[in-house]
């Protein structure tokens, strides 16, 4: 088995830097961050790539041991809709060659690029480097069409075609779920010998359900107060609109209920999602306080802070809050779509709710603030699940990804010995 020093990381769209829950910036970075740094701690150099968006930006930095972040220069440095990067794709793939250079090892071993506009940066350095690509989709296209509201504007047929692309390319793929996996078979005609599925992970030193008296009382949560949180991107796709109407809802039912919603977030995508309106047409501005993004510490005492968090979403690769919101011992309730159908033990460590009808979001909160004995069951039952979930291991399957393309790679190199 060949030995795995080095991975050059693309994350050319959004950088790892970035705080979790404003602009592009979600799951998806804090996968790339974690998983870098299990990588590292694994004994692999992890390089990573993404473009600059301000001109203060340092050239390198350097977030962990073992790990350095380039900040690729690559048309203005500024942040530009992800729309617009496909255009910046040679001149991205160009500084990279150059700082590739620069380096004094002057070579990787693989490329892991994330998202379809890496994606498609990385089979142009896999050729140029002569390594293999592995890639991670965390969302496709195809799938993101089939879910659209009237009114939304579909994924070009440009990423469509990049991700075909790099189906046919890429040495391995990299699915979270199986049910991504199962994804990119039907939608992309993907091999499946050649998906490797590898879970996110948690950070179990962060989120953790110690403490979560204390967390309510330091957020000014009062002991009998109902309280329901969300985290994310301020977005249709997250479906936000869906919580406010079911706890409008729920308030209307159940008037004995002390309720109170928090919502983390900044707005993100389609700027005329006004959150605020849909707040106050829902007469609920005594209820609803919304914050910006916090980091994962503030996030993990938020999470300890909520009776249930709750994830509406009309997709999701992964659902990573789901995931570090049970890591603190708190329920989850969310749409049973993607990963969250995996997050999420139905009935043990929360609920699944099919569809976006608020009367059916309702129902699960007037169940679960009804019954705080399961509520406390179901924490009590996600933190227990949340402790296999390490970065650690997302890192080793990722590994044997990597190690799984390689080898394919040297086998494609090696011509074949004619048969006698």
């Amino acid at each position: 088995m060949a030995l795995i020093r080095r991975v050059a990381l693309l994350s050319l769209h959004t950088s790892p830097m970035e705080q979790p829950g404003s602009g592009d910036a979600g799951g998806m970075n804090v996968y790339i961050r974690e998983l870098a740094s299990a990588l590292a701690e694994a004994g692999v150099e992890v390089e990573i790539f993404t473009r600059a968006t301000s001109a203060g930006q340092p050239a390198v930095e350097h977030p962990d041991p073992g790990v350095c972040v380039h900040n690729v220069l690559a048309g203005p440095p500024k942040k530009i809709p992800k729309e617009e990067l496909p255009g910046l794709l040679h001149s991205m793939v160009e500084e990279i060659e150059q700082i590739r250079r620069r380096q004094p090892h002057g070579r990787y071993d693989v490329i892991h690029s994330h998202y379809w506009v890496s994606g498609i940066a990385g089979l142009e350095l896999s050729e140029l480097w002569g390594v293999p690509l592995v890639h991670t989709m965390h969302t496709m296209a195809k799938v993101k069409n089939l879910l659209l509201e009237s009114g939304e504007q579909p994924e070009p047929r440009r990423r469509e075609v990049g991700e075909h692309h790099i189906v046919d390319g890429a040495a391995r793929l990299i699915a979270n779920t199986s049910s991504e996996a199962a994804e990119l078979v039907s939608h992309y005609g993907a091999d499946y010998d050649r998906i490797d599925i590898a879970p996110p992970g948690v950070d179990l030193a962060t989120f953790t359900p110690a403490f979560r008296t204390k967390a309510r009382k330091d957020h000014g949560i009062d002991p009998g107060t109902f309280h329901l949180l969300f985290a994310g991107r301020i977005q249709r796709l997250k479906g936000p609109q869906v919580l406010i109407k079911a706890a409008a809802l729920l308030r209307q039912r159940r008037p004995d209920i002390d309720l109170r919603l928090t919502v983390l977030g900044e707005l993100s995508g389609n700027k005329e999602f006004n959150l605020r309106k849909l707040v106050a047409d829902a007469e609920m501005d005594d209820v609803v306080t919304q914050l910006p993004p916090v980091t994962a510490p503030e996030l993990a005492a938020w999470f300890r802070a909520a009776d249930v968090v709750v994830m509406p979403s009309f997709s999701e690769s992964f659902g990573l809050v789901a995931l570090e919101a049970q890591a603190c011992g708190t329920p989850v309730v969310a749409t049973r779509v993607g990963g969250l159908s995996r997050a999420i033990f139905h009935g043990r460590t929360g609920l699944l709710v099919d569809g976006h009808h608020a009367a059916d979001w309702a129902d699960a909160f007037e169940a679960l603030y009804d019954d705080p004995g399961t509520r406390e069951d179901m924490g009590r039952a996600a933190a227990i699940r949340a402790q296999n979930s390490g970065w650690s291991r997302t890192a080793a399957i990722t590994l044997e990804s990597y190690h799984a393309a390689v080898d394919r790679h040297v086998g494609h190199l090696v011509p074949a010995v004619p048969v006698t």
